[in-house]
């Protein structure tokens, strides 16, 4: 299924990437002709080694690939001149949703991507400028520098379109070697560099939680063909972008904020980088093996991938298929590791979604898609004997399946209660699956539910199903699905007594709005 925007499941063509693919910088690789793998780059290690003595460590650490010192423009008359910001591009189909960005432990919960029709965001008004200090509160205890970028983003909030327009008209002018680089319609990745500026902006002062979201994304950005020396270029014009629009907020100290982030930043990425180059490759190629159309509208797809590909059940990866070069799309894993090495997606082709669209209506056995690293961490935890309870929407529920086969693997007893969720009872495509899985195993209930029409299961909302039963103050809680079922699902949980800290799905966009 699409991966998140918080853990709906990741995969239903989303927007990004924590998974997402939310980055400062997110080129995408080459065609495969023009970038043969390098010989020799092996699978991820699939034990457990013991840990170095403190000793080694460091001597087996790979050396840290520091970043060049960004170029500030400066806020004064020598500050090269900049092109005018472009005029609006013709707008492309809408991102397919997916994954997000990676659940982040510990914090509200994280979000995932899924086929999830992601609702557009409201324009704002344009040469709508807030007044020096308007919107903007600083947060109790925030650092100096964490106030500053606050203070630019408030301001830019409003003219987000125009700063990241502009930002890539000066990094395709001044770089022009990196266009080729970036996928042809760049409206989704204009948002993806807004939301990855806010997240960071929000984060800046919680250094583990910014930390695991930057290291995801340098990993991630593997896949890209991102190196080293395209973090400078990428800073320079991000700082250029902002110098232009942020004329109420923007001072020498603000600058002088901005490039020690976006430098630590950087820093960040390359190191995760560096390190996870020594154990993954950058993607792993998949020959399909398996097209099963459920629907008119949804695939069950099986692939084997050419190297042994390591995950965890409830993760998500991020799908690039042949047809559109450049464009990857977040979709979990509708299965638990398997011992015959095969991966399973559930698929939902989505209006103008690219790739879940060639998923559904193009992939055959025999053709060959590329996946990147597995995210997030709407995992199972075994060392707890708590229940589950799982809400899957739409194909949220491929995630949903792939841990209930995890509880299954480990052999433990532990009560496990699931609602799919779906419009009618068509759309509920893998409810025989479900029911034949609760009919094996006795721990697991599945309880059908349908908003709209008639049906054999509950009828309503999936959030008002929940509250119906319980109590489920013994519970750890798993979504996956549309952002809206997400945010209403998160809303009743807690409702019922779940603490926020037990409530999992993949959206870090889900995160940062509940101020975590």
């Amino acid at each position: 299924m699409d991966a998140p925007t918080t853990t709906s499941s990741a995969g239903n063509d989303g927007s990004g990437g924590n998974s997402g693919e939310w980055g400062w910088f997110t080129p995408s690789r080459k065609p495969a002709e023009d970038q043969p793998r390098t010989p020799g780059r092996g699978a991820p290690d699939q034990g457990t080694p013991s840990r170095p003595a403190p000793d080694r460590e460091a001597e087996e650490r790979p050396p840290r690939r520091p970043v060049s010192p960004i170029r500030p423009v400066g806020t004064g008359p020598g500050r090269r001149p900049q092109p005018p910001a472009p005029p609006a591009a013709p707008s492309a189909p809408p991102a397919e949703p997916g994954p997000p960005a990676d659940a982040v432990p510990a914090a509200p919960a994280a979000t995932r991507r899924e086929e999830h029709q992601r609702p557009d965001e409201t324009a704002a008004p344009e040469n709508v400028r807030p007044a020096p200090g308007s919107a903007f509160t600083a947060p109790e205890g925030a650092s100096p520098d964490a106030i500053l970028l606050r203070r630019t983003m408030a301001e830019i909030e409003p003219v987000s379109e125009k700063v990241t327009a502009y930002f890539y008209a000066l990094l395709f002018v001044q770089h022009p070697e990196l266009r080729p680089l970036f996928p042809a319609a760049m409206d989704a990745q204009r948002d993806r560099l807004f939301r990855a500026l806010l997240t960071s902006a929000q984060l800046v002062d919680d250094a583990d939680v910014l930390s695991e979201y930057l290291a995801g994304l340098g990993r991630g950005h593997r896949k890209y063909g991102t190196q080293p020396e395209h973090y400078p270029a990428v800073g320079e014009c991000l700082i250029g972008a902002l110098t232009r629009y942020a004329v109420n907020s923007w001072s020498a100290e603000t600058e002088a904020a901005w490039v020690r982030a976006y430098t630590a930043i950087s820093q960040i990425m390359i190191d995760a980088a560096a390190e996870d180059e020594r154990k993954a490759p950058p993607w792993w190629e998949a020959e399909v093996v398996d097209h099963e159309r459920r629907t008119s509208d949804i695939a069950v797809l099986t692939v084997r991938p050419d190297q042994p590909y390591p995950f965890l059940a409830g993760q998500y990866t991020s799908v690039e298929t042949p047809w559109w070069p450049r464009v990857w799309r977040h979709y979990s894993f509708a299965a638990a590791p398997r011992s015959d090495g095969l991966l399973s997606f559930h698929i939902k082709a989505v209006p103008a979604g690219w790739v879940s669209s060639a998923l559904v209506n193009r992939a055959r056995p025999g053709d060959v898609i590329r996946l990147g690293p597995p995210t997030g961490s709407m995992t199972v935890d075994h060392t707890s004997d708590n229940g589950l309870l799982c809400l899957g929407g739409g194909t949220g529920i491929a995630p949903i399946k792939a841990m209930v086969e995890d509880v299954a693997e480990h052999g433990r007893q532990r009560t496990v209660e699931v609602f799919y969720g779906a419009r009618n009872d068509r759309d509920l495509y893998d409810i025989d699956t479900m029911l034949r899985l609760s009919q094996t195993h006795p721990w697991l209930s599945v309880r059908p539910v349908v908003s709209d029409g008639p049906t054999n299961g509950l009828s309503g909302r999936l959030p008002d199903a929940v509250r119906q039963y319980g109590p489920w103050g013994a519970f750890d809680a798993y979504l996956s699905g549309p952002p809206g079922m997400i945010r209403s699902g998160v809303d009743a949980l807690r409702g019922v007594g779940i603490p926020p800290h037990r409530i999992r799905h993949d959206s870090l966009e889900e995160l940062v709005a509940a101020g975590g």
